[in-house]
């Protein structure tokens, strides 16, 4: 007596359409989500009570009580920062530009110094303060 044994067939789960639905989700919110650019400046602020020590290409921007204007301790004129900017980002690989102004320099010298620096390609723009003192 001869007895056939069918092969045990394997369970596969077949995903296609699950997949198909998945990829048209993702192309549905895609298309449909919109993406909006805030107006104004994009800052790195740091934080004020705790230090991070990061190595930090050499592009700083001083403005000093007296409302004069050095880049990389030379002074210049507002006119010609966005020129020595835009050189100076064209040789660093990671360029970040910290701008060190005195408590004492009116806001708008400090916009105008960060919208120059803007104009000229700076992505990074770190705004330097010093710790606080006590709590």
């Amino acid at each position: 007596m001869q007895i056939f044994t069918k092969p045990a067939k394997k369970v596969q789960i077949n995903i296609t359409s699950l997949i198909d639905v998945m990829f048209i989700l993702l192309i549905f919110f895609m298309v449909s989500s919109t993406f909006l650019e805030q107006p104004g400046m994009k800052l790195e602020l740091p934080e004020a009570k705790s230090a991070s020590i990061t190595k930090i290409e050499k592009m700083v921007v001083y403005i000093d009580a007296e409302q004069r204007i050095y880049f990389n301790d030379k002074p210049v004129a507002v006119d010609r920062l966005k020129g020595l900017l835009e050189s100076a980002l064209k040789r660093s690989r990671k360029p970040t530009l910290v701008l060190r102004a005195d408590a004492r320099v009116p806001h708008g010298l400090v916009v105008k110094v960060m919208d120059v620096a803007k104009q000229a390609g700076v992505k990074r723009l770190v705004v330097a303060t010093r710790p606080a003192s006590g709590g």
